[in-house]
């Protein structure tokens, strides 16, 4: 049994109160996120912070993609995105605390594409059928070339940290964010969670408790006016 945050986007002391409902509720429980840590949120240096205190696993999201290449790869398609999504907040959540950056960066740098767990598989957008044709029916049967295929083209609109369109059914429950919803929602024909609710808009950040590829419940928290209002 494990539980899976949606987008987090910056919204520190959201997170922090969604986190402490779990523990709560499910002592000892693994916690993952599905990425999109930073950006439009006022606290993004103190969300990632706190991700590493806690030690919960994530999968990178395009947002936290387009940071690491800012900063690395200024000239990238990654990284001149970013300054046209959401960057502002982040930047400035860093304001005397430019030493932590580089450490945050490698945590995001070393962060798998996708978490492929025996209770299900954890990405930011999920894997899109565009990938029918070049990958084996069983997919999951050699997650190195799996994850060598998404790597070739993680900027394109259809890779695992952008897809908004249908995904494939890996014979796995996956559980993925990006794509914004006002309450969770289940595709039957993939067999995916969306579970980005919107937090940076007001609504609220979400968390499944999935085990055995099945949903069990759905914890979630209002958004904190402090996380959003400047």
């Amino acid at each position: 049994m494990v539980a899976v945050l949606g987008d987090i986007h910056g919204c520190f002391y959201t997170f922090k109160n969604l986190v402490d409902k779990i523990k709560n509720k499910y002592p000892g429980i693994i916690i993952y996120s599905v990425g999109d840590l930073i950006d439009r949120g006022n606290f993004s240096f103190e969300v990632i912070e706190y991700l590493q205190h806690e030690n919960i696993l994530f999968t990178p999201g395009n947002h936290d993609y387009m940071f690491y290449f800012y900063i690395n790869y200024p000239a990238s398609q990654m990284g001149n995105a970013w300054l046209f999504n959401g960057s502002e907040s982040t930047l400035q959540s860093y304001m005397g605390r430019e030493d932590k950056i580089k450490e945050h960066l490698e945590i995001i740098g070393k962060a798998p594409l996708f978490l492929n767990l025996n209770d299900c598989f954890i990405s930011h957008a999920g894997i899109s059928k565009y990938y029918r044709q070049k990958l084996p029916k069983n997919i999951l049967s050699d997650v190195e070339f799996l994850d060598k295929v998404l790597r070739e083209d993680f900027s394109e609109s259809h890779s695992i940290l952008w897809t908004r369109g249908e995904l494939m059914n890996i014979g796995k429950l996956q559980v993925v964010g990006h794509t914004r919803r006002d309450e969770i929602v289940f595709n039957k024909l993939s067999n995916t969670l969306y579970i980005d609710t919107s937090i940076y808009v007001g609504n609220k950040l979400s968390a499944v408790i999935v085990d055995k590829n099945q949903l069990i419940e759905v914890i979630a928290e209002k958004t904190c006016p402090e996380d959003i209002n400047n």
